[in-house]
C-alpha cells in the first residue's frame, strides 16, 4: 500500500482531456467520462445506510494497492467500445473536500463508456482501496 502524509499533486483535467483526445485511438471515441472522488463531511454509513449517529468525517485516511489498480485497469481496457482509461489516485491523510480520486474513461458510445466508469470505480473502491473516516 502507498502511504503518505503529503498530498499528491491534483492533475488537470484539461490536460489530461488534451492528452487522451491526441491518443491514437482517439478517433475511435465519441464520449469521455471523468469521475471525481471526494472526502465528503457525510459519513458513508449515513449516506449509504442510513444511520446516523450524529458524527461527522473530519478527514480520511486513504491508500491503495497499485498491482490491484493496474489490474482493474486492464479489465476496463478489456470492456467493448473503451479505448482511453487513465487514473489519478491520492494518498496519505485528506481534509474534508480534497480529491480522492480521478478517473476517466474514453470509448465509443454513452452506455459503454458509462458501464466502463462504474464498472472501473467500483472495482478501485471495492477491491484496491484502504478508506478510512476520521470522525
Amino acid at each position: 500500500m502507498h502511504n503518505s502524509k503529503v498530498k499528491k499533486e491534483i492533475p488537470s483535467m484539461d490536460q489530461w482531456l488534451k492528452e487522451a483526445k491526441a491518443d491514437q485511438n482517439a478517433l475511435l471515441e465519441g464520449m469521455f467520462l471523468i469521475h471525481n472522488g471526494v472526502v465528503r463531511k457525510t459519513p458513508k454509513v449515513k449516506v449509504r445506510e442510513g444511520v446516523d449517529d450524529g458524527s461527522v468525517v473530519v478527514g480520511m485516511t486513504f491508500n491503495y494497492d497499485a498491482e490491484k489498480v493496474d489490474a482493474a485497469i486492464e479489465a476496463t481496457y478489456k470492456m467493448e467500445g473503451i479505448f482511453y482509461v487513465r487514473t489519478w489516485l491520492n494518498e496519505g491523510e485528506l481534509d474534508v473536500g480534497d480529491d480522492i480520486m480521478y478517473v476517466l474513461i474514453g470509448g465509443d458510445i454513452r452506455p459503454r463508456v458509462i458501464d466502463a466508469l462504474q464498472f472501473l470505480v467500483g472495482k478501485i473502491k471495492n477491491e484496491c482501496v484502504v478508506e478510512i473516516e476520521q470522525h
